[in-house]
């Protein structure tokens, strides 16, 4: 599979990334900006959009039974090179399933998600998964 995405600066203050019909404003401000996503927060958004995907298309094989799920993610920048050092996440799932099931989902959203997959092989990535209270 290929993906295409462009982006363009609109002004000091923001830009835009295009992929289909879809856009997204991007905080390229200096001063940053709270209507908008920075890299980081991209990068940590694309994580989550992966492990949510990844459950649309694990759930139906699974024949689990999927309320609802949120995803939390927390990302630590290293200054001097800059990146990403490590990424934590904790997955929440409204679900009568067993532990040994929510278990079992987890296990598959790490093995077969492409933003995951590449995320662990370019820094230190963690999460657990639980039960909504």
């Amino acid at each position: 599979m290929d993906y295409h995405v462009t982006a363009r600066r609109i002004d000091s203050h923001r830009s835009e990334a295009m992929t289909k019909e879809a856009r997204i404003v991007l905080d390229t401000d200096m001063a940053g900006r709270l209507d908008a996503f920075n890299p980081a927060e991209m990068l940590l958004a694309s994580l989550a959009a992966c492990i949510l995907k990844g459950t649309e298309r694990i759930i139906p094989m699974l024949k689990f039974d999927l309320r609802g799920i949120e995803v939390s993610l927390r990302g630590v920048r290293q200054d001097a090179p800059p990146k990403m050092v490590q990424i934590t996440y904790e997955i929440v799932v409204d679900s009568d399933e067993t532990d040994q099931r929510i278990d079992l989902l987890h296990r598959n959203l790490q093995k077969y998600g492409t933003i995951y997959n590449t995320l662990a092989g370019a820094t230190e990535l963690s999460g657990t998964i639980r039960r909504k209270d």
